[in-house]
């Protein structure tokens, strides 16, 4: 059909088709015509149409005909292959419920992290192009049923569950397992390669075992080397970054009754020029090194434990008091939060309970107000001196 005129009416012809499955039954219609167009309708249809008409319609039966008649081919024939966008959207369904009956047998298919995951990928589609991109969803969902892991290497993680030790050092497999480790820990989706780590770490996962570090300060210890270069930092008062690589080369014991653990580093920098007691920095979420670091603590040591007054903050704490059975806080109290929640900074995110002392919760829920360490830094300074 390369007489002028015809175009439109053909790729309009075309989306009815494809939207109904090859259907006849319906009508298209070309807006603000030319001459040409005009012509053709009128020769289609038998039809007179004024010039200057805005609009010009014709029923698909009706042009078909007319090609029938005039070329000896159908409307079908006359486009070529079309698109079955109704059988495409019933295969989309059959593949959508199929990967939901792999997301069912997940053993934690009843946990809310869990089905707010499945949900978010099938509301904005994802599971669509899963589907449709050939990915292993099963996988995805085996990998999510092997965590929490031991802090266990990345590499004979990925080769012990999918028989390949760079399963989830790239791809859609990685970035999957991450979303839905974000939904589970309730932060967000990681933006950049340490909160990429950081949220491994938080799965028992440990990416690379020199990435993952602990900043320490005055925290002496016995046994090996690193036991001696911590107590010859904590006598010359100096930071010092332990590597979770170093902690596995020989066990130590931390030879401190108490240790104090902060989130912030400008919390660590400042106790730098105080006589500190032993101080330890997650640097956000705690690292696997971190871990690795408390539990050389004797079992008496009391581990004196904060983060930042934000959910993320909150929630941090209640798993580390649930992890350690010598865990106290340490100033995470409602009476400290309300002396500095009016010079706070907006509250975000889901909120949280907050078991050793449920005020709190109650309070930030009502202040909508995130309190960082800087500032009540003067007073972990002065429990730390």
């Amino acid at each position: 059909m390369t007489t002028p005129g015809w175009q439109r009416l053909l790729d309009a012809a075309r989306r009815s088709l494809e939207r109904t499955g090859g259907s006849l039954d319906g009508n298209v219609s070309i807006a603000a015509p030319t001459e040409d167009e005009r012509l053709v309708v009128i020769g289609i249809t038998g039809v007179y149409r004024p010039t200057g008409v805005a609009r010009l319609t014709v029923r698909l039966a009706d042009l078909d005909a007319h090609l029938r008649a005039a070329h000896g081919a159908g409307l079908v024939a006359v486009l070529g292959p079309l698109r079955d966008r109704p059988g495409e959207r019933r295969r989309a369904t059959v593949e959508r419920d199929a990967l939901l009956a792999v997301a069912a047998g997940s053993r934690h298919a009843a946990s809310p992290w869990y089905e707010e995951w499945v949900e978010g990928l099938r509301r904005d589609g994802t599971l669509t192009r899963i589907a449709r991109g050939g990915i292993d969803f099963q996988a995805v969902v085996t990998v999510l049923d092997a965590l929490p892991a031991a802090e266990e290497p990345m590499p004979a993680f990925a080769e012990r569950l999918l028989g390949d030790t760079k399963a989830l050092a790239d791809g859609p497999l990685r970035g999957l397992t991450l979303r839905a480790l974000a939904s589970w820990h309730q932060v967000p989706v990681p933006a950049g390669a340490e909160e990429e780590r950081a949220l491994w770490d938080l799965a028992g996962v440990v990416p690379d075992d020199l990435a993952s570090q602990v900043l320490v300060l005055n925290v002496p210890a016995g046994g090996g080397l690193l036991g001696s270069w911590l107590t010859d930092a904590a006598a010359a008062r100096v930071p010092v970054r332990v590597t979770l690589h170093q902690l596995r080369l020989a066990p130590i014991t931390l030879t401190c009754t108490e240790v104090f653990v902060c989130e912030n580093p400008a919390v660590l920098r400042a106790a730098v020029a105080a006589t500190s007691r032993p101080l330890i920095c997650t640097e956000g979420v705690p690292s696997t090194a971190v871990h690795a670091l408390l539990r050389a603590a004797g079992p008496d040591t009391v581990i004196r434990w904060r983060n930042d007054f934000d959910w993320t903050g909150v929630r941090l704490t209640g798993a580390a008091l649930a992890r350690y059975p010598t865990a106290v806080p340490w100033r995470m109290d409602a009476a400290t939060y309300a002396a500095h929640a009016a010079s706070g900074v907006r509250l975000s995110g889901t909120s949280t309970a907050t078991p050793w002392e449920p005020a709190l919760a109650d309070m930030m829920i009502r202040s909508g107000r995130a309190v960082m360490e800087e500032r009540i830094l003067p007073l972990l300074l002065h429990d730390l001196s």
